[in-house]
């Protein structure tokens, strides 16, 4: 009895909580799109200077200052942060997620939204801008390395945090908004963070057909096809966008949230 007293005076005070609070709060999405784009503008200024001066031949001592201490600083940083941020969200999750208030899952849906704007943020820079750079790059410069100075940025660095964004929202919504906790697993969201996901071990691929075939850097090439097939899957936001706006009429028309 006491427990379920416990659990009632808590949901009250955070539906009081949630009552205080805005429903769309801008302030996160424009930091996490702006600290992106203001991070990219300044790496491709690194690039810009450092790729000629110490990006042309990989046996350099240069070489290894300027690119590979990236690399080896850049994955665990990432591989830190993923998890980090996913135990973060699991350990704050909802626990009664089915009980959340209307004006609370509201403004849990306007998170999701930007959650899921500042991943299309970051997908442009990992799979449109810095993929394309790439294809440019190495129809200048011939690569010696697997790890050169484009791909660590793009393959490395832009892909991963891409990753990251895109993980945390899925796993936000999964553990926080009803309609993505209570009623199976969303097809449409599955496919908008796995497909983009997919690219980067598509890249294993990529880098083993580059070793033992000579080919061009053009992007009609079949081994780019599957970097193209996997960014596809990114249209699968529209799907997700009715889901949203599907449960963002029924809650302004008073509808129960759902039941599992």
């Amino acid at each position: 009895m006491s427990s379920v007293t416990d659990t009632s005076a808590a949901r009250a005070g955070a539906e009081a909580s949630s009552a205080e609070r805005p429903i769309f709060n801008p302030v996160p999405l424009a930091i996490g799109s702006a600290a992106i784009c203001i991070w990219y503008v300044l790496v491709r200024i690194y690039e810009q200077y450092f790729g000629w001066y110490a990006g042309l031949d990989s046996f350099t001592p240069e070489f290894q200052t300027y690119w590979m201490t990236i690399l080896y600083i850049e994955e665990p940083v990432e591989l830190i942060s993923f998890l980090a941020l996913v135990g973060y969200l699991w350990k704050t999750r909802d626990k009664d997620v089915g009980n959340v208030a209307p004006r609370e899952e509201l403004r849990r849906i306007f998170n999701l939204l930007s959650w899921i704007l500042v991943y299309g943020v970051a997908i442009y820079w990992g799979a449109s801008f810095f993929t394309e750079q790439d294809g440019t790059w190495h129809q200048t410069v011939i690569r010696d390395n697997d790890f050169t100075p484009s791909h660590i940025i793009e393959f490395y660095m832009s892909y991963p945090m891409y990753i990251i964004v895109g993980v945390g929202g899925f796993i936000y919504a999964r553990t926080r908004l009803p309609t993505f906790a209570k009623k199976g697993w969303s097809v449409a969201y599955v496919l908008l963070f796995v497909g983009p996901f997919m690219i980067f071990p598509n890249v294993a691929l990529n880098e083993w057909g580059h070793t033992f075939w000579f080919m061009e850097e053009l992007f009609v090439a079949p081994l780019h096809w599957m970097f193209v097939f996997f960014g596809w899957f990114a249209l699968a936001v529209f799907g997700v966008s009715l889901q949203i706006l599907g449960r963002v009429k029924e809650l302004t028309e008073g509808a129960p949230i759902p039941a599992e």
